[in-house]
């Protein structure tokens, strides 16, 4: 039996092609000792189960009318990945990863496929869509630590309102991107986070050439 999908959107840019937008807006916050299975589970139903579904159900009909326009509401938590969240992270990861795979499989049909990583917004992120499990208490001090670190990443949140323009902007696009940041604070992020790690694989490359026998 398939989980309940997220909420999904139909739209015909001014060329027609029809654009489906899949949404995914749970969240699920504990260090991860405390993780238990049925909300994250219900996480990954959602965040990333529910996405697919929804891709699958419309992809028949893109194929059919041999173009199309899949968005996938992904994150920057979808290429980074911070304290507390670790399931969701897990749900965003792997959309990211699918999709990545599905926009080089559609392509011969004319089908484009962009993911939307947004950084923080001003919707219910964290509140009733989010659930959060019973504090540990050896991780007490650490949980203040990360949230006041989450309050100054984050800055001021984005519009919702404000990102209707840049999602017609991506689907009216003659060349969509696979991946689109939405609001100021990602790209700095993702900066960081990719330098870091191709510093580390660069410092660690004759280990694994050592692998490579």
């Amino acid at each position: 039996m398939k989980p309940a999908s997220p909420p999904c959107s139909r739209h015909t840019s001014g060329s027609g092609v029809l654009t489906w937008w899949s949404t995914t807006p749970v969240t699920a916050t504990s260090a991860w000792p405390r993780n238990s299975p049925r909300p994250r589970r219900a996480q990954l139903d959602t965040n990333l189960f529910g996405a697919l579904w929804i891709t699958q159900a419309a992809l028949p009909l893109l194929r059919e009318q041999g173009s199309g326009h899949i968005l996938q509401v992904s994150s920057i938590g979808g290429i980074s990945a911070f304290p507390l969240v670790g399931i969701y992270h897990a749900s965003k990861w792997a959309l990211e990863g699918i999709s990545q795979a599905l926009a080089q499989e559609v392509a011969p049909f004319g089908i484009k496929v962009t993911l939307i990583e947004p950084g923080g917004f001003a919707t219910d992120w964290a509140g009733s869509s989010s659930s959060t499990s019973e504090p540990l208490p050896a991780y007490a001090d650490f949980h203040k630590e990360v949230q006041e670190q989450r309050r100054k990443r984050v800055g001021t949140p984005g519009d919702p309102a404000a990102s209707a323009a840049a999602v017609l902007e991506i689907v009216d696009a003659d060349e969509p991107p696979l991946r689109c940041f939405f609001g100021s604070a990602p790209l700095g992020i993702a900066k960081a986070d990719y330098e870091q790690r191709l510093a580390v694989w660069e410092k660690w490359q004759p280990v694994a050439e050592l692998a490579q026998g």
